[in-house]
């Protein structure tokens, strides 16, 4: 049983330290795949600004029509 705590922090710290690298998205590790997801979700949640699970309705110049957009 101490083997498998053992084992469980080891894996865990190698999730906690890890940063996020561009070369992630092409990556075959499950942690660096992992990372590379979780970055796209953080920067798409930040780029649209909102949780209601709507993409605003905008122009081919990025500039907001209305606020009624498709779901996602």
């Amino acid at each position: 049983m101490a083997k498998s705590k053992k084992r469980a922090q080891e894996n865990a710290n190698k999730v906690a330290e890890k940063q996020y690298d561009s070369s992630d998205y092409g990556a075959t590790s499950e942690i660096d795949q992992g990372t590379a997801v979780t970055h796209e979700q953080v920067t798409d949640t930040y780029t649209e600004g909102t949780i209601d699970g709507n993409i605003d309705n905008v122009t081919k110049n990025g500039s907001l029509r209305n606020k009624q957009g498709k779901d996602i």
